[in-house]
Parts: C-alpha cells; structure tokens; sequence
C-alpha cells in the first residue's frame, strides 16, 4: 500500500524538476536531492518487505528451529523446550574471512535464560525462489554458558565464515539444549 503512494509523487517530483528552465536553480537540485532518497528510501523498504515474507514463509514451515533473514531486520520467537526464545540478528557486516553478526538471545517470559547450546547454520539463498541452497552452507556451534547467567539476554558474536554479506542469505538456530546441571558427587565417608 505505501509502495502505490510513494511511486506516483516520486513521479511527480521527477517531471516537476524536469519542467525547470534552470538547471542550477537551488529547489530544482533540492528535489532532485528528495526525490534521489524517496527512491532509496523505497528500495530499502522493498527489499526489506521480501526478506520479511521469505523469513515468515521458511518459519511458517519449520518444526525446528528459526530462520532469520538479514535483510527483515525482524526478530523471531523459537519454542524450545527451554521456554521461548527471542532471536534478533544484527546488521551483518564484512570481515576478512567472510561476514560476521551478533545474534540476540532473549527470554520472553520474566525468567532469566538457562544455561545453553544451539546450532547455527548460514548460506545462501536461491534468488530465483527464496529458499535455502544447502550447498555451501556453514554451521558452528553456540553456547550460553551458566557463567554469563543469570541474564535475560544474551548478545552472542557469529563468524559467518565463506560468505560476503551481500552473499548472506539466511541464518538458521536450531537444536537448542539446556546444559544439564552439575552434578555433585557424595562427600566420601
């Protein structure tokens, strides 16, 4: 809905500028200037509606685990056995051996996070179709260990290795497990 109003008055301005008999007139370049933004403005907005879809279509499908694509800019809740999760993923950005991110894990209830591992997978994107090339895809295990609790979120820095971060497609969290809690041995008698 905002796209079709926004498409027509970036129109106007565009055949409003045109119809100056000046080209160095100052409002002519202001509105070049706007209108060079409202476009920006636009295509991020685009591309960020279909990232969102795809996100919410890959997590409308999986009994496990919760797909976060970069560009939604969205967080995601994850059932787990531990309660439920919120995942949120940071801008990714560039790094010498590929793409790295912070991935927020929340506890959505008042309780603070326990003790965990997960695995997390990264790859690429059919751009065709949306959907998740397996080929190429990277995984690396995470932990929230007991010494950084009790918390009720946890930012946890990812290596998103063999990937630039316009390559970037999807990032997956999946098999979260609570660490057992230590046991204690009997005292000897």
């Amino acid at each position: 809905m905002s796209r079709m109003v926004w498409v027509p008055v970036a129109l106007s301005l565009v055949m409003l500028s045109g119809c100056s008999s000046s080209a160095s007139n100052p409002q002519v370049r202001e509105l070049h200037q706007e209108v060079s933004q409202l476009n920006q403005q636009m295509q991020h907005l685009t591309t960020q509606a279909s990232a969102l879809e795809i996100q919410g279509q890959l997590n409308s499908h999986s009994q496990q685990g919760a797909w976060l694509i970069p560009q939604a800019n969205t967080p995601v809740a994850l059932q787990t056995q531990l309660g439920t999760l919120r995942l949120t993923l940071s801008p990714v950005t560039a790094e010498a051996s590929g793409s790295r991110a912070t991935l927020t894990v929340r506890s959505m209830d008042d309780r603070p996070l326990p003790a965990l591992h997960a695995t997390v997978n990264w790859g690429e994107l059919d751009p065709a179709t949306g959907k998740p090339l397996s080929n190429g895809s990277l995984s690396q295990t995470i932990a929230v260990p007991a010494s950084l609790l009790p918390q009720h979120s946890v930012s946890i820095p990812l290596q998103l290795s063999g990937l630039t971060p316009d390559q970037s497609g999807y990032v997956r969290v999946h098999n979260v497990t609570g660490d057992a809690p230590a046991q204690t041995s009997p005292a000897a008698p």
